[in-house]
């Protein structure tokens, strides 16, 4: 599981009349955040049990909330505390800043190094992706390099969440990192910087195929994979890679989905026991073949868009069975200016099927290799890659 070190967190966006589509996450852990549409409820079905077992009570939190500032207390520490008896797995209350900088991330700039850290089989932290032109980048530090310390904490009995603290270092504008390659360990100091999110690359495969990377859904991706899908030559393939994607944006998810669609069911989802849905746009490319690449850091919205292109019949996927993000989280302001996010329900894919704790099972499972794998399904779907 693989992540950058920020955590974008939810974005109102209006589209349409009163469109608030956010489908967030943690971007750089196994955490992921979704909050979803205050629409009219679509095709009305039954609250589901598991909906109903993780839903928390909203007016609760923010009751705490205000009960302990009257008592001079903290607003935001009541509130979490009654997030975390609920058992709301994916539950989470932020501060004011907090969410002020989720929002910057989702607009595509975070605060950081420049690096993506993931956890090995062996338990081991390595970097997974370094963003070029960043401070990780000027100092040196390569994809596979080993994280051994940050700021002189030791990092393998940690959860990812923590490393992902411990890189941002809140206010700190240096970050101290102990990493070791083939054997040799050396410390670098590094200075935080303003950085802007790659969230999409296009590069162009031997033989005339097209990978389409999708780093995140963060403002204005979706448009990105649409252009790079109406750019592609006639008749190449596209690899769509959403490997270590760990969500973002609902709405640019679902522009994403629109470019290889020609409308119709993208997901289902349910608020507090209304189901309703989200659609593409008309108007896609339904010709061009498409493989998509997956794994166990395909998160959230990236797993939204997994389903609705596998359902559909319009990609073959390739890789290992995705993370199992699948529970929508809605955002609620509390009287101190921070922020709850509590589940309210779980979306499915087209053919119904539930994400949430199972994550989606490639049609093709592949480990090493599996971009090699997924070039060779596209040739044979004559996608001249």
């Amino acid at each position: 599981m693989s992540g950058l070190e920020f955590r974008p967190k939810p974005r109102r966006i209006r589209r349409g009349a009163a469109l608030t589509l956010v489908f967030v996450s943690v971007l750089a852990t196994a955490a992921a955040t979704n909050a979803l549409p205050r629409e009219e409820a679509e095709e009305p079905r039954p609250r589901t049990a598991q909906a109903a077992a993780t839903t928390v009570d909203r007016e609760a939190v923010a009751r705490a909330a205000a009960e302990a500032m009257a008592d001079g207390k903290s607003g935001a520490k009541a509130a979490e505390e009654v997030v975390s008896r609920s058992g709301d797995r994916w539950g989470a209350v932020y501060d004011k800043s907090e969410y002020e900088e989720f929002e910057q991330a989702l607009d595509g700039e975070y605060t950081g190094v420049g690096l993506w850290a993931r956890r090995t089989g062996d338990q081991r932290v390595e970097v997974a992706r370094v963003q070029p032109g960043g401070p990780a980048d000027k100092a040196g530090i390569r994809k596979g390099d080993r994280l051994r310390r940050i700021d002189g904490k030791d990092l393998d009995a940690r959860p990812v969440t923590e490393v992902v603290a411990l890189l941002r270092g809140g206010d700190r504008t240096k970050v101290v990192l102990d990493l070791e390659r083939e054997g040799r360990a050396w410390t670098e100091t590094l200075r935080r910087a303003r950085l802007s999110t790659e969230a999409v690359t296009v590069q162009r495969l031997e033989g005339g195929a097209v990978m389409i990377k999708v780093a995140s859904f963060t403002k204005g991706s979706g448009v990105q994979v649409r252009d790079a899908v109406r750019d592609a030559p006639a008749g190449a393939g596209v690899l769509l890679d959403l490997r270590g994607n760990p969500g973002g944006l609902v709405a640019e998810a679902v522009t994403a989905a629109s470019a290889f669609l020609d409308g119709g069911l993208v997901a289902t989802y349910d608020v507090r026991g209304e189901q309703r849905a989200l659609y593409a746009d008309q108007g896609g490319d339904t010709h061009r073949p498409v493989v998509a690449l997956v794994d166990a850091g395909t998160m959230s919205a990236a797993e939204l868009v997994t389903g609705a292109l596998k359902d559909r019949g319009r990609a073959i996927t390739v890789g290992s069975r995705t993370f199992g993000k699948g529970s929508v989280q809605m955002p609620s302001r509390l009287p101190d200016g921070s922020v709850a996010e509590l589940t309210v329900g779980h979306y499915r894919t087209p053919a119904g099927h539930s994400v949430d704790g199972r994550g989606i099972a490639p049609d093709l499972a592949a480990g090493e290799g599996a971009e090699e794998r997924a070039q060779t399904v596209l040739s044979g779907l004559g996608g001249g890659a």
